[in-house]
């Protein structure tokens, strides 16, 4: 390291103490403050709860001139800009909740020096006012929060984010430019380069695991979706949780469910009871959707049932359970949202419900909801396969026997070690035994491989067929059956062809391919139609298979197509019937048991898994006692009327994580309290001196 890479690296690290009260970066978060320091573009994939804001806020505090934050959170802006003011670094953003005369001020703030970073809207970007505040301000970090917005191929396409390239091209002085997100595949995170027009960025993948999170995959009917999710508020009383529903009925019936049966807590006021409950959904005025937020963040209201219009970058890091009423529509959905829980670091529960019927409803608003018009109708056509492909991927999710955590990581494109930082647009995959190890080992923080409460299906022959007319089809076959000449790659066929091959089908728009002299032709005539179908689009997303992106979806063979003809190859799927006992007993559950939420009566043993298994360790297996849990449970409760006093969320106050820290460490003195995880100087002086009294009217330090 050079001398002037030591002395920029040492003043992020001295920035990185002084504002947020840590001594050291997480992983890939010092590459990326590094690199934008020194003026490089970067990208960065983080999973939620990884510090990606902090890589544009340690560069935003020591560059000269303004960091513009282009989120399209306009919700969240006012709790980010509250807590980063409140760590010391100042803070802004414009956006139409703001008057003419307000966004004024704010920009003329911004021009003077006396705001570091202004968080804006990408719609801004397009207006005069804000045009004429960038061509005459010295912009020194662009950074784009959600930067999969930017790219048809995720999973939540914003066509406003398709003018941010041309924004920063018209700068007087391009600034160093900076793209975050939590979910991007290898295709999406090409995409991201190309349209934001970032200039050779270093990108760094820093992994997608969350080893903090309890994955639970339930099939469950409709019908008894609510009396679970009631059983199981009603067991974590003293815990926050997002309830997802599919529609805004759905919201509005759940809440109103769960406040009718689950006990509630005392309310604010003499002779009050507050609700357990809340609905937050687009349909509602936005008074009542601002309300509803706050309520939640500020925790006078533990559960929020939404609709997926809640919460993307939802910063409250104390959420101890996501639960999906329904399937989301991709992995790319489904991890964003569930990675709302624990983003604080602390264990979390992430359960989702699901169905036949999800599935069928899923597909009939894919084929009858997709409209824009920047789009042709071909691409529209391709946009609709991708999101059937996408789909594909959350089915495979909820039907697979593998573990949770590395279906996920996975997907993503992340084979190695979960929690492995590595750079570039591509990642390395495992390969050989190390492959073959990672494969087989039990993470100790899912369902599937802790409880293995499912019964399974073999389909094995079923997926060496489907395998064997993969390969039948790309050949001419003589009438004995014998392969002949390759067949023109173009003239692949996709799952649907396949399927019929198999079942023996006769039909006219099969008659080109001959199937009746492949070997594969009619060997699962017995199977059902939507068996084949469920295994083939398994094999896809468990990389036995490809189904190639574009007009014509091709099937094709995937990195894991040679396991399918070895002797030992085995495969299974879930049956569909799945346990119908309700969540664990609440009060019952106990220690890191109830941390996880996991249902009480679960072997420990089968839940943390055995030594030398990925599960949870060190700090994070850390299990306090019953009088540590007292103390925890003290500050919590000075949080909250300190939070009440200054009108802000509890959370910008202190992560549970820091709490936790201090009930376990009792510090009575100013260098004890700074030893805390996320307390810098700012946090010492705001609150130090409560929390220490507190803390000795328990007992002092240990």
């Amino acid at each position: 390291m050079t001398g002037q890479t030591a002395d920029t690296h040492a003043a992020a690290l001295g920035a990185l103490e002084r504002y947020f009260g840590y001594e050291s970066f997480r992983p890939g978060q010092d590459g990326v403050v590094d690199a934008l320091l020194h003026g490089r573009d970067v990208l960065a994939v983080m999973p939620t709860g990884a510090g990606k804001s902090v890589c544009y806020q340690i560069p935003a505090a020591l560059l000269p001139g303004v960091t513009v934050v282009i989120s399209p959170l306009i919700s969240l802006m006012q709790d980010q800009v509250d807590s980063l003011n409140d760590q010391g670094l100042p803070a802004a953003f414009v956006n139409g909740t703001q008057t003419p005369d307000e966004q004024s001020m704010v920009l003329a703030q911004a021009a003077d020096g006396q705001v570091r970073i202004l968080y804006v809207a990408p719609e801004r970007l397009e207006t005069g006012r804000f045009r004429d505040f960038a061509m005459r301000t010295p912009i020194a970090l662009v950074a784009v929060d959600e930067a999969h917005c930017v790219s048809q191929w995720g999973q939540d396409f914003r066509s406003s984010y398709l003018g941010i390239g041309d924004f920063i091209r018209s700068l007087p002085r391009r600034p160093v430019v900076g793209a975050f997100t939590a979910t991007a595949t290898e295709k999406v995170r090409r995409d991201i380069v190309d349209l934001l027009g970032l200039a050779s960025p270093q990108v760094t993948v820093t992994g997608f695991d969350r080893p903090n999170l309890y994955f639970d995959v339930i099939n469950m009917e409709r019908k008894r979706k609510a009396a679970w999710i009631v059983d199981y508020v009603a067991s974590h009383p003293d815990e926050s949780g997002i309830v997802y529903c599919a529609t805004r009925k759905e919201t509005e019936q759940l809440a109103d469910t769960l406040n009718q049966s689950v006990p509630q807590r005392p309310g604010t006021g003499a002779g009050e009871r507050g609700p357990i409950a809340v609905a937050y959904h687009a349909g509602m005025a936005a008074d009542m959707r601002n309300a509803a937020q706050r309520d939640f963040v500020t925790d006078r209201v533990p559960v929020v049932v939404a609709t997926n219009a809640f919460g993307m970058g939802i910063d409250k890091s104390n959420v101890r359970y996501v639960i999906h009423h329904n399937m989301p529509e991709s992995i790319e959905s489904y991890y964003q949202e569930a990675g709302r829980a624990g983003r604080d670091g602390e264990p979390s529960r992430c359960t989702l419900l699901w169905n036949e019927s999800d599935i069928v409803t899923r597909r009939r608003l894919l084929d009858s909801d997709y409209d824009n018009d920047r789009m042709t109708s071909e691409e529209q056509e391709i946009a609709r396969r991708n999101r059937r492909r996408l789909l594909d991927g959350m089915i495979g999710y909820c039907r697979t026997t593998e573990c949770l955590h590395r279906y996920m990581t996975r997907y993503f494109g992340q084979e190695s070690d979960p929690g492995a930082a590595k750079s570039g647009i591509g990642g390395s995959g495992a390969s050989g035994e190390a492959g073959e190890t990672a494969a087989h080992a039990t993470c100790g923080a899912c369902a599937n491989c802790c409880e293995r409460t499912f019964t399974t299906i073999d389909v094995t022959v079923i997926a060496r067929n489907i395998s064997r007319c993969v390969h039948d089809v790309m050949f001419d076959h003589d009438e004995q059956g014998h392969e002949t000449t390759p067949r023109p790659v173009r003239r692949g066929v996709g799952s649907g062809k396949i399927v019929r091959i198999l079942r023996g089908s006769q039909a006219q728009d099969l008659a080109w391919l001959k199937p009746e002299r492949m070997p594969s032709f009619g060997t699962l005539k017995d199977e059902s139609e939507a068996r084949v179908r469920d295994v083939l689009s398994q094999m896809a997303t468990d990389g036995h298979l490809v189904i190639a992106d574009g007009r014509l979806p091709i099937v094709g063979f995937g990195p894991r197509a040679a396991e399918t003809v070895s002797p030992d190859f085995r495969y299974e799927i879930k049956r569909v019937e799945r346990r119908t006992a309700r969540s664990g007993s609440g009060a019952a559950d106990g220690g890191r048991m109830r941390r996880l939420g996991v249902s009480a009566g679960t072997p420990s043993s089968t839940v943390f898994g055995a030594a030398g298994t990925n599960g949870p360790v060190d700090a994070d297996a850390y299990v306090p006692g019953d009088e540590e849990e007292a103390l925890f449970q003290r500050l919590r409760g000075l949080r909250k009327t300190i939070a009440q006093e200054i009108g802000k969320p509890p959370y910008i106050v202190f992560s549970d994580r820091s709490l936790r820290d201090m009930a376990r460490i009792r510090p009575v003195t100013d260098a004890q309290f700074l030893a805390v995880s996320g307390v810098g100087e700012r946090k010492l002086q705001a609150y130090g001196r409560r929390f220490m009294d507190e803390i000795a009217a328990f007992g002092g330090a240990s």
